[in-house]
């Protein structure tokens, strides 16, 4: 498994990437290709440290998990994340199966007798058509804000790209770009 690791507002010892390595590195029984693990440290207000994981299969497959710990204990917040990434691919397991290509995420590594229930066939309950306008980011942010909705779609007046925007839980916006 390759790390890399990432500090925002903050200066880690090596003893806690260390430990981040250790637990993360126990996920690498499901993946049986070599995989990358992005890992992101950071301090916010009233002394709260989160951790935002990412593992990125080589199939090219995304896990992420984001778990912050208020009593400031770097190492907490790293086991929930974690845990949070295996529960994933536990609750997952069938869709994993069938939706990856063969080998993707290796199954047989997870214990038969303490899987979680696996979840139900996701149902789509509504679909939308509407046209993609060309627009600039701040346009789209706008509309999207005007409409009150978490994205928005829209088509890149720059690159002529349909790209979407959203708005982040821990405040700001993102933006997608396709290619």
């Amino acid at each position: 498994m390759k790390f890399t690791f990432t500090c925002k507002k903050i200066t880690l010892n090596n003893s806690v990437k260390e430990y981040a390595e250790k637990k993360i590195s126990k996920l690498a029984r499901y993946f049986p290709e070599d995989v990358e693990a992005f890992v992101t440290f950071a301090v916010e207000k009233k002394n709260r440290c989160v951790v935002e994981l990412t593992i990125r299969s080589a199939g090219g497959t995304l896990f992420r998990a984001q778990e912050e710990s208020a009593e400031g204990d770097m190492r907490s917040a790293i086991d929930a994340a974690a845990s949070i990434i295996e529960r994933k691919i536990r609750r997952n397991k069938t869709r994993l199966a069938k939706n990856l290509r063969p080998g993707a995420v290796n199954l047989e590594e997870l214990p038969a007798e303490d899987l979680e229930e696996e979840e139900t066939e996701p149902e789509l309950v509504r679909t939308k058509r509407f046209s993609v306008k060309p627009m600039t980011t701040e346009e789209a942010i706008l509309q999207m804000d005007l409409l009150g909705h978490a994205f928005y779609v829209f088509r890149s007046v720059d690159s002529g790209e349909v790209d979407v925007v959203y708005r982040r839980n821990n405040g700001g916006y993102g933006l997608i770009e396709t290619e």
